[in-house]
């Protein structure tokens, strides 16, 4: 046996484990937004499906055939689509935490640095298709 091909073998489960710490932190990240309404939780099962993909197949379809976000993530994945309800909820999200963050008055700067980002990202979420 060469000690190259251990070698290799042992980067492949180092990388495989690395992947899969990702994506059950993602997991952990995305139950966590199903009970707390400002932590996201779709884009953190994209991320967990994405790892998954690299680390173990299998999870990742088992995610893309979850009966709750399964649906969602087979069309981002597939297609990069957002459904209404998640651009609606993500644009309203954006624009009451900017309002928050207005009447707290953080300042000029911080508020059109905000503001640049939240009308980028509103505009890339609206502009997805939609399923």
């Amino acid at each position: 046996m060469d000690a190259g091909n251990g070698l290799e073998q042992g980067k492949g489960k180092g990388r495989r484990r690395l992947w899969l710490l990702v994506g059950h932190g993602a997991v952990g990240l995305a139950t966590a937004g199903a009970f707390l309404p400002i932590l996201p939780t779709v884009p953190f099962l994209l991320v967990a499906g994405w790892a998954y993909a690299r680390g173990n197949p299998e999870l990742r379809e088992r995610m893309r055939n979850d009966p709750r976000f399964g649906r969602a993530i087979r069309e981002w994945q597939d297609r990069g689509a957002i459904p209404v309800k998640a651009k609606v909820m993500a644009v309203g999200g954006m624009s009451s935490s900017f309002a928050i963050l207005a009447l707290t008055s953080p300042g000029y700067p911080v508020l059109a640095g905000t503001g640049l980002v939240m009308v980028g990202a509103a505009a890339y979420v609206v502009s997805r298709p939609t399923p």
